[in-house]
């Protein structure tokens, strides 16, 4: 239904930064909770953040509080995700996704459109 189209990650060592960004599709952007997810090798997918439609709310992960940020630029149909003081353990791949629902935020199931997912990678 909500196309997403990533960009922004990469190769960067410990103790850098990388903004993602995810480029929606349609006329409702603002209707949509946004939320960021990430999968390393072996591991569940795990809930980073989410960001109500306005942008006025937003909730972390404890392992990514005070170090990343979401936020949100609805004329622009686009979400970011601002990764500063990043650590090995950040590696992983990043997804953007989509959801017309405000509870359950955290559980990727709740999310009806994700985007195609890209490799943060975090070398020490």
């Amino acid at each position: 239904q909500v196309q997403l189209v990533e960009s922004g990650g990469g190769l960067v060592q410990a103790g850098g930064s990388l903004r993602l960004s995810c480029a929606a599709s349609g006329r409702t952007f603002s209707s949509f909770v946004m939320g960021w997810f990430r999968q390393a090798p072996g591991k569940e997918r795990e809930f980073v953040a989410a960001i109500s439609g306005s942008g006025g709310s937003s909730d972390y992960a404890d392992s990514v509080k005070g170090r990343f940020a979401i936020s949100r630029d609805n004329a622009k149909n686009t979400v970011y995700l601002q990764m500063n003081s990043l650590k090995p353990e950040d590696t992983a791949v990043y997804y953007c996704a989509a959801t017309g629902y405000s509870t359950w935020l955290r559980k990727p199931d709740v999310y009806d459109s994700w985007g195609q997912g890209t490799q943060v990678t975090v070398s020490s």
